[in-house]
């Protein structure tokens, strides 16, 4: 297989790092640990839901007929004959003529037909005076009106937001199968770095990419083994690659893949048969590299520029993690807005550009400017502090103009 290849596109790229994943196996897992999963099969119910009628109210379970004419100048006092909290068994009927007082999602009492809010009547226990009519079926949950019986309440390759998760309890389920979280090694590469808050002698540079990248990938939902910064030494990557290194499902690296003299990485993979260096079409992010190691495991190799791996994590390692959550399709990506440049900058020809941008509300709708004061610099790390988006400059544009719209992906709310 060869190692080296001419540029592709963005697109290109991100479909072979797509196939070079698969949705991790399921597991089934208590619904306590399972926020943020995402389904392996369909959840149904297995009985109604209601399973019962209950009152959507606290007030009074009442016969219809029996406050049709109630008003504030002709209120119907009626006794009260059961008291009905939540949870109750409610067996007793209601005859014509009385009423229970019932409270929210207590079950509605044979007999009775309807609830008139407590705020309608003067709250009796014995007696109640009622001031308002109540039509049949008022105020009443039906049993079944939310889910039938074997109805799928969720599908398999939804994510478990809490909403979720609750829709599960409801149903009677106390664990669910899903699919794990992948496991991640992220280390970075480079003799500059050290850890921050470290000294520094004049050459070096706090790490940075290493906790990026992890945060990164823990927001996209992955569990993180943060191995920091290795030095440009083929003998310590080895040492960090090899058998002794975590059980993960991702490897995820960067520095080291450009055409430099102590480009580590590419130096010590470029020899396995399914590792791949590439130029993509892209700005920044050029560098990139893919394949797996000897025993199968997945690697993504980025390049060190803090921008370009940002860039490059959000392009393709961000959809690779979501695929192999078991997230497919249009799920995988994030949502893109049109904004309208409120300055102008420029864009190097044939590559994709991928730059970090403030959005603002402007006079005539959403506006993007450039994050970084000096352009599109892919060291220029601080900026991605202040972006709220990366726009995308299509490979056919060398400059975009004030007023101009552009795609904007979204990477904050």
């Amino acid at each position: 297989m060869p190692t080296h290849e001419g540029p592709r596109t963005v697109a290109d790229h991100l479909a072979e790092v797509l196939a070079l994943v698969a949705a991790l196996p399921p597991v089934t897992v208590p619904l306590d640990d399972a926020l943020g999963l995402v389904l392996a099969e369909d959840v149904t119910a297995p009985e109604a839901l209601p399973r019962f009628a209950n009152s959507a109210m606290d007030g009074y379970a009442v016969h219809s007929r029996d406050v049709a004419g109630a008003s504030d100048e002709h209120p119907v006092t009626l006794p009260v004959v059961l008291d009905l909290p939540a949870g109750a068994d409610a067996r007793t009927p209601v005859a014509p003529g009385t009423v229970a007082r019932i409270m929210t999602g207590a079950p509605m009492p044979p007999g009775a037909d309807a609830i008139v809010p407590v705020e309608r009547t003067d709250a009796g226990e014995r007696m109640v005076t009622i001031s308002a009519p109540a039509a049949p079926g008022a105020h009443v949950r039906r049993a079944g009106e939310d889910v039938a019986a074997g109805a799928v309440v969720l599908a398999a390759g939804q994510e478990l937001t809490p909403y979720r998760v609750a829709a599960i309890a409801s149903v009677g389920r106390a664990e669910v199968l899903a699919h794990r979280r992948p496991r991640v090694l992220v280390m970075s590469t480079g003799s500059e770095l050290v850890v921050p808050g470290e000294a520094m002698r004049h050459g070096q540079i706090p790490d940075s990419n290493s906790y990026l990248l992890a945060a990164a990938a823990r927001a996209a939902g992955a569990s993180v083994v943060r191995l920091g910064a290795v030095p440009d030494d083929a003998d310590a990557l080895r040492a960090a690659l090899g058998a002794e290194r975590p059980d993960v499902d991702l490897v995820l690296t960067s520095g080291g893949v450009s055409q430099g003299a102590y480009d580590v990485v590419k130096e010590v993979l470029i020899g396995l048969p399914e590792m791949r260096f590439m130029p993509v079409a892209m700005q920044p992010g050029k560098p990139q590299g893919m394949g797996r190691l000897e025993d199968g495991t997945p690697v993504l190799a980025l390049p060190g520029n803090p921008v370009s791996a940002f860039v490059s994590f959000e392009a393709f390692v961000r959809p690779a993690l979501l695929a192999l959550r078991g997230l497919t399709g249009a799920a995988l990506h994030r949502p893109r807005v049109r904004a309208r440049a409120a300055e102008g900058w420029s864009s190097p020809a044939g590559r994709e550009q991928h730059i970090p941008v403030v959005l603002t509300e402007g006079e005539h709708g959403l506006e993007a400017r450039p994050a970084a004061n000096r352009g599109s610099g892919s060291h220029l790390v601080a900026s991605l502090a202040l972006a709220d988006g990366l726009a995308i400059v299509p490979r056919d544009v060398s400059a975009v103009g004030v007023g101009d719209e552009v795609a904007v992906v979204r990477i904050a709310p």
